[in-house]
């Protein structure tokens, strides 16, 4: 069976860096193990790695192995579709998420916010991981 693809808010990889225990933490693991897998494109990556460098406690962090070749999505996205979402580095991430019909990953208030109004599928780290999870136990996995 395929690792589900996921698509990674950069808040979430924000928060791993400061929480080693969180369900961010949790998640970013599971994508360096193979367990998911980690869509991207140029301009996501750029979004991420311009934030990270923002921050001087996660300037350090090597996020390289993260953007695996394999998971790079290059077709454009439309970004304009999810103009109802206030920010447009947020809109990056759902026309990705919506592109390649992963789960968008995200503690941004404006993504959770418009959620029900996407056709993309918004979870917070928690909820994510939760449902993670149990697939996982349903079936026979830990």
């Amino acid at each position: 069976m395929p690792s589900p693809a996921v698509v990674l808010d950069t808040n979430v990889l924000v928060a791993a860096g400061f929480n080693p225990r969180s369900a961010s933490a949790n998640i970013v693991e599971a994508v360096k193990q193979g367990q998911l897998r980690m869509v991207w494109n140029e301009a996501t990556r750029r979004e991420i790695e311009h934030i990270m460098q923002h921050i001087p406690p996660l300037r350090a962090h090597d996020l390289s192995e993260l953007f695996r070749p394999e998971d790079r999505y290059p077709a454009p996205t439309h970004p304009q579709r999810f103009a109802s979402i206030p920010d447009p580095d947020d809109r990056q991430f759902a026309a990705l998420a919506h592109a390649t019909d992963a789960m968008l990953i995200s503690n941004d208030d404006h993504l959770l916010r418009h959620r029900d109004r996407m056709e993309v599928t918004v979870l917070t780290p928690h909820e994510f991981w939760h449902r993670h999870q149990c697939s996982n136990q349903a079936q026979g996995r830990t």
